[in-house]
């Protein structure tokens, strides 16, 4: 098969994989060394990086064959799919020449499972090896790892890729086993524990090299320091899928608190069930509504950002569900007026990101203004913030909330409806700049 052909059929299979992401990363450059550099088609993804930059990647699978028949995959051993499978020497070439081209700035790299879970893992580990040793490659380098592999083939990954991450496939053993009895829960937990402390030990090494004073000796009698290893820099991540089973969104939330408490994770990715061709009959016929991943994103901000628990974000009475018409912060609002208004010139820092509609950066704007000066309307306005949302919950120097209006049983309504208005009005804005820039063109 040639290569055109293989990179279409593994670039489309990767698709499903939502754990594409670069944030975390320190950028490479090729100053000194063979590494060519990068200034930012079929195959590329582009993910951000927490400061807003775009980056894009070559995401492919080395092979869409796969030894296991997890009933949620379209990539499953019974699936009547097209195949594939790259060399490990390929995917450099590919990578490499992507990259030359300046069209990629990394590579994000998965597999199915062929032969065993270590000969697949070797694969994935001689990529990033050859791209490293080889070719001086100073591009990101992403691989997703096998968690029934041997632990050193692990600990061998993580010192040439930027960020691993084992997907943790369902939020709960009982569906693994349900959906994928080949796959063990406690097996991915163990994979996922020993990365999480390979990680660790790199840092406490780095903060000790850090913190060791250079010995002063002349000349050539001057001790160089020896740079301690590197090891997944970007961290882990890993990603589960939402709606192939009843799994409740709190049952969710509690499994990815847990992911980031127990094995500091740096991002937990939703993955809305999608319906493939021949499916078993455990799975549900329809996808669920994308709003609820969008909304279990919003929740897991909370949870990160926002000093928020995972078992205060849905509320009582909601079915252990998510509110798919408000956004988390608003609906825990309402759930919880009697906190409100929250005074932005005395409110603590944790409660000023409690108010629905500002964000991190809002609040830390607002706190340097009332520093030197009481907060007034007019500052608020001046944010951008989606004013109806934060004027029902406030209060200023120069503004109060009309009496009864949190009481009132209509709030929740009245809330929708200026948001809808206000999304409307932004929409005709943004319509009206297009066209007069099209417009200017003639």
């Amino acid at each position: 098969m040639q290569t055109i052909a293989k990179l279409r059929i593994l670039a489309d299979a990767a698709k499903y994989d939502a754990s594409c992401a670069s944030s975390g990363v320190k950028g490479r450059d090729s100053l000194d060394g063979k590494g060519m550099g990068s200034a930012e088609g079929m195959g590329i993804c582009h993910s951000y990086t927490p400061d807003g930059r775009c980056v894009s990647l070559l995401k492919i699978l080395l092979t869409n064959f796969c030894i296991y028949d997890c009933r949620y995959c379209i990539n499953r051993k019974s699936s009547n799919v097209l195949r594939a499978r790259f060399t490990a020497a390929e995917v450099v070439a590919l990578t490499l020449d992507f990259y030359r081209r300046n069209c990629i700035e990394g590579l994000f790299l998965s597999s199915g499972i062929i032969q065993s879970s270590n000969y697949t893992m070797e694969q994935l580990v001689e990529v990033a090896r050859s791209l490293r040793e080889d070719h001086d490659f100073r591009g990101y380098i992403h691989l997703k790892t096998i968690p029934d592999a041997d632990p050193q083939l692990l600990a061998l990954a993580g010192r040439y890729a930027d960020r691993l991450s084992i997907n943790i496939e369902l939020p709960t053993s009982q569906g693994l086993q349900q959906l994928a009895p080949e796959k063990n829960a406690s097996g991915i937990a163990s994979a996922m524990g020993d990365v999480a402390r390979h990680i660790e030990e790199a840092r406490q090494e780095s903060v000790a090299h850090a913190a060791q004073k250079p010995v002063s000796l002349p000349g050539a009698q001057r001790a160089r320091r020896a740079t301690p290893a590197r090891y997944a820099p970007g961290g882990q991540s890993t990603q589960m899928i939402v709606g192939a089973d009843g799994t409740s969104d709190a049952v969710i939330l509690r499994t990815s608190s847990a992911l980031y408490t127990g094995h500091r994770l740096r991002r937990v990715y939703y993955s809305a069930f999608s319906p493939i061709p021949d499916a078993s009959a455990d799975l549900p016929l329809q996808a669920p509504p994308l709003i609820r991943e969008h909304r279990l994103y919003q929740a897991d901000w909370l949870m990160r950002f926002y000093g928020f628990a995972h078992e205060e974000i849905i509320a009582p009475g909601a079915a252990g569900m998510l509110d798919l018409e408000i956004d988390p912060k608003l609906a825990w609002a309402l759930a919880h007026r009697q906190h409100f208004p929250i005074n932005l010139n005395r409110a603590p820092r944790e409660w000023l990101l409690r108010v629905p509609g500002l964000g991190g950066r809002s609040v830390e704007r607002l706190l340097a203004a009332r520093s030197v000066r009481s907060l007034r309307l007019a500052d608020l306005q001046q944010l951008h913030v989606a004013s109806a949302k934060v004027l029902a919950f406030v209060e200023l120097a120069d503004y109060h909330p009309r009496p009864g209006a949190l009481e009132s049983v209509q709030l929740r309504e009245q809330l929708i409806a200026q948001m809808a208005q206000g999304a409307a009005q932004r929409r005709h804005s943004g319509m009206r700049l297009a066209a007069a820039g099209q417009m200017a063109l003639f």
